[in-house]
């Protein structure tokens, strides 16, 4: 779950059972993601994979407090700009589908980039169609 004090959550690794840990730089980082207007769902699912570790749907779950829906659109868009790599691993113990764990395949820095160049043209956008507003009136 996550801790709104803003202290570190920890969760077990499906794969290799070391911690999965929330800290304050992963909270900063969802509250700038949130800030220039990326979903909650999304900033979240950023967070979680933002160590670059290989991380289970359910662990998001767990971890960010989104639900299974939230967590898949999240991975949709993930998924959609390329950013994450799917591999679904076999239950050790019963029966069921298998886990699909996530990881992300570029940097941080070149998501954050590909982020910042649509706000840039979204805002050359707006300013462009301002300025033909104040040409007609």
């Amino acid at each position: 779950m996550v801790d709104e004090s803003g202290l570190a959550m920890e969760i077990a690794n499906m794969k290799d059972e070391t911690p999965i840990i929330m800290g304050s730089s992963e909270y900063e980082m969802i509250e700038l993601f949130r800030r220039i207007n990326i979903s909650r769902p999304i900033a979240l699912t950023l967070a979680c994979l933002a160590k670059g570790r290989e991380i289970s749907s359910q662990s998001i779950e767990m971890v960010s407090g989104l639900r299974q829906p939230e967590v898949s659109v999240a991975m949709r868009y993930l998924r959609e700009n390329n950013w994450i790599d799917i591999r679904e691993e076999k239950k050790s113990k019963g029966k069921g589908r298998p886990i699909k764990l996530y990881k992300l395949t570029v940097s941080m820095d070149r998501i954050v980039s590909k982020i910042e160049d649509e706000i840039i043209a979204e805002s050359r956008l707006v300013l462009r169609n301002i300025e033909r507003l104040k040409h007609i009136a």
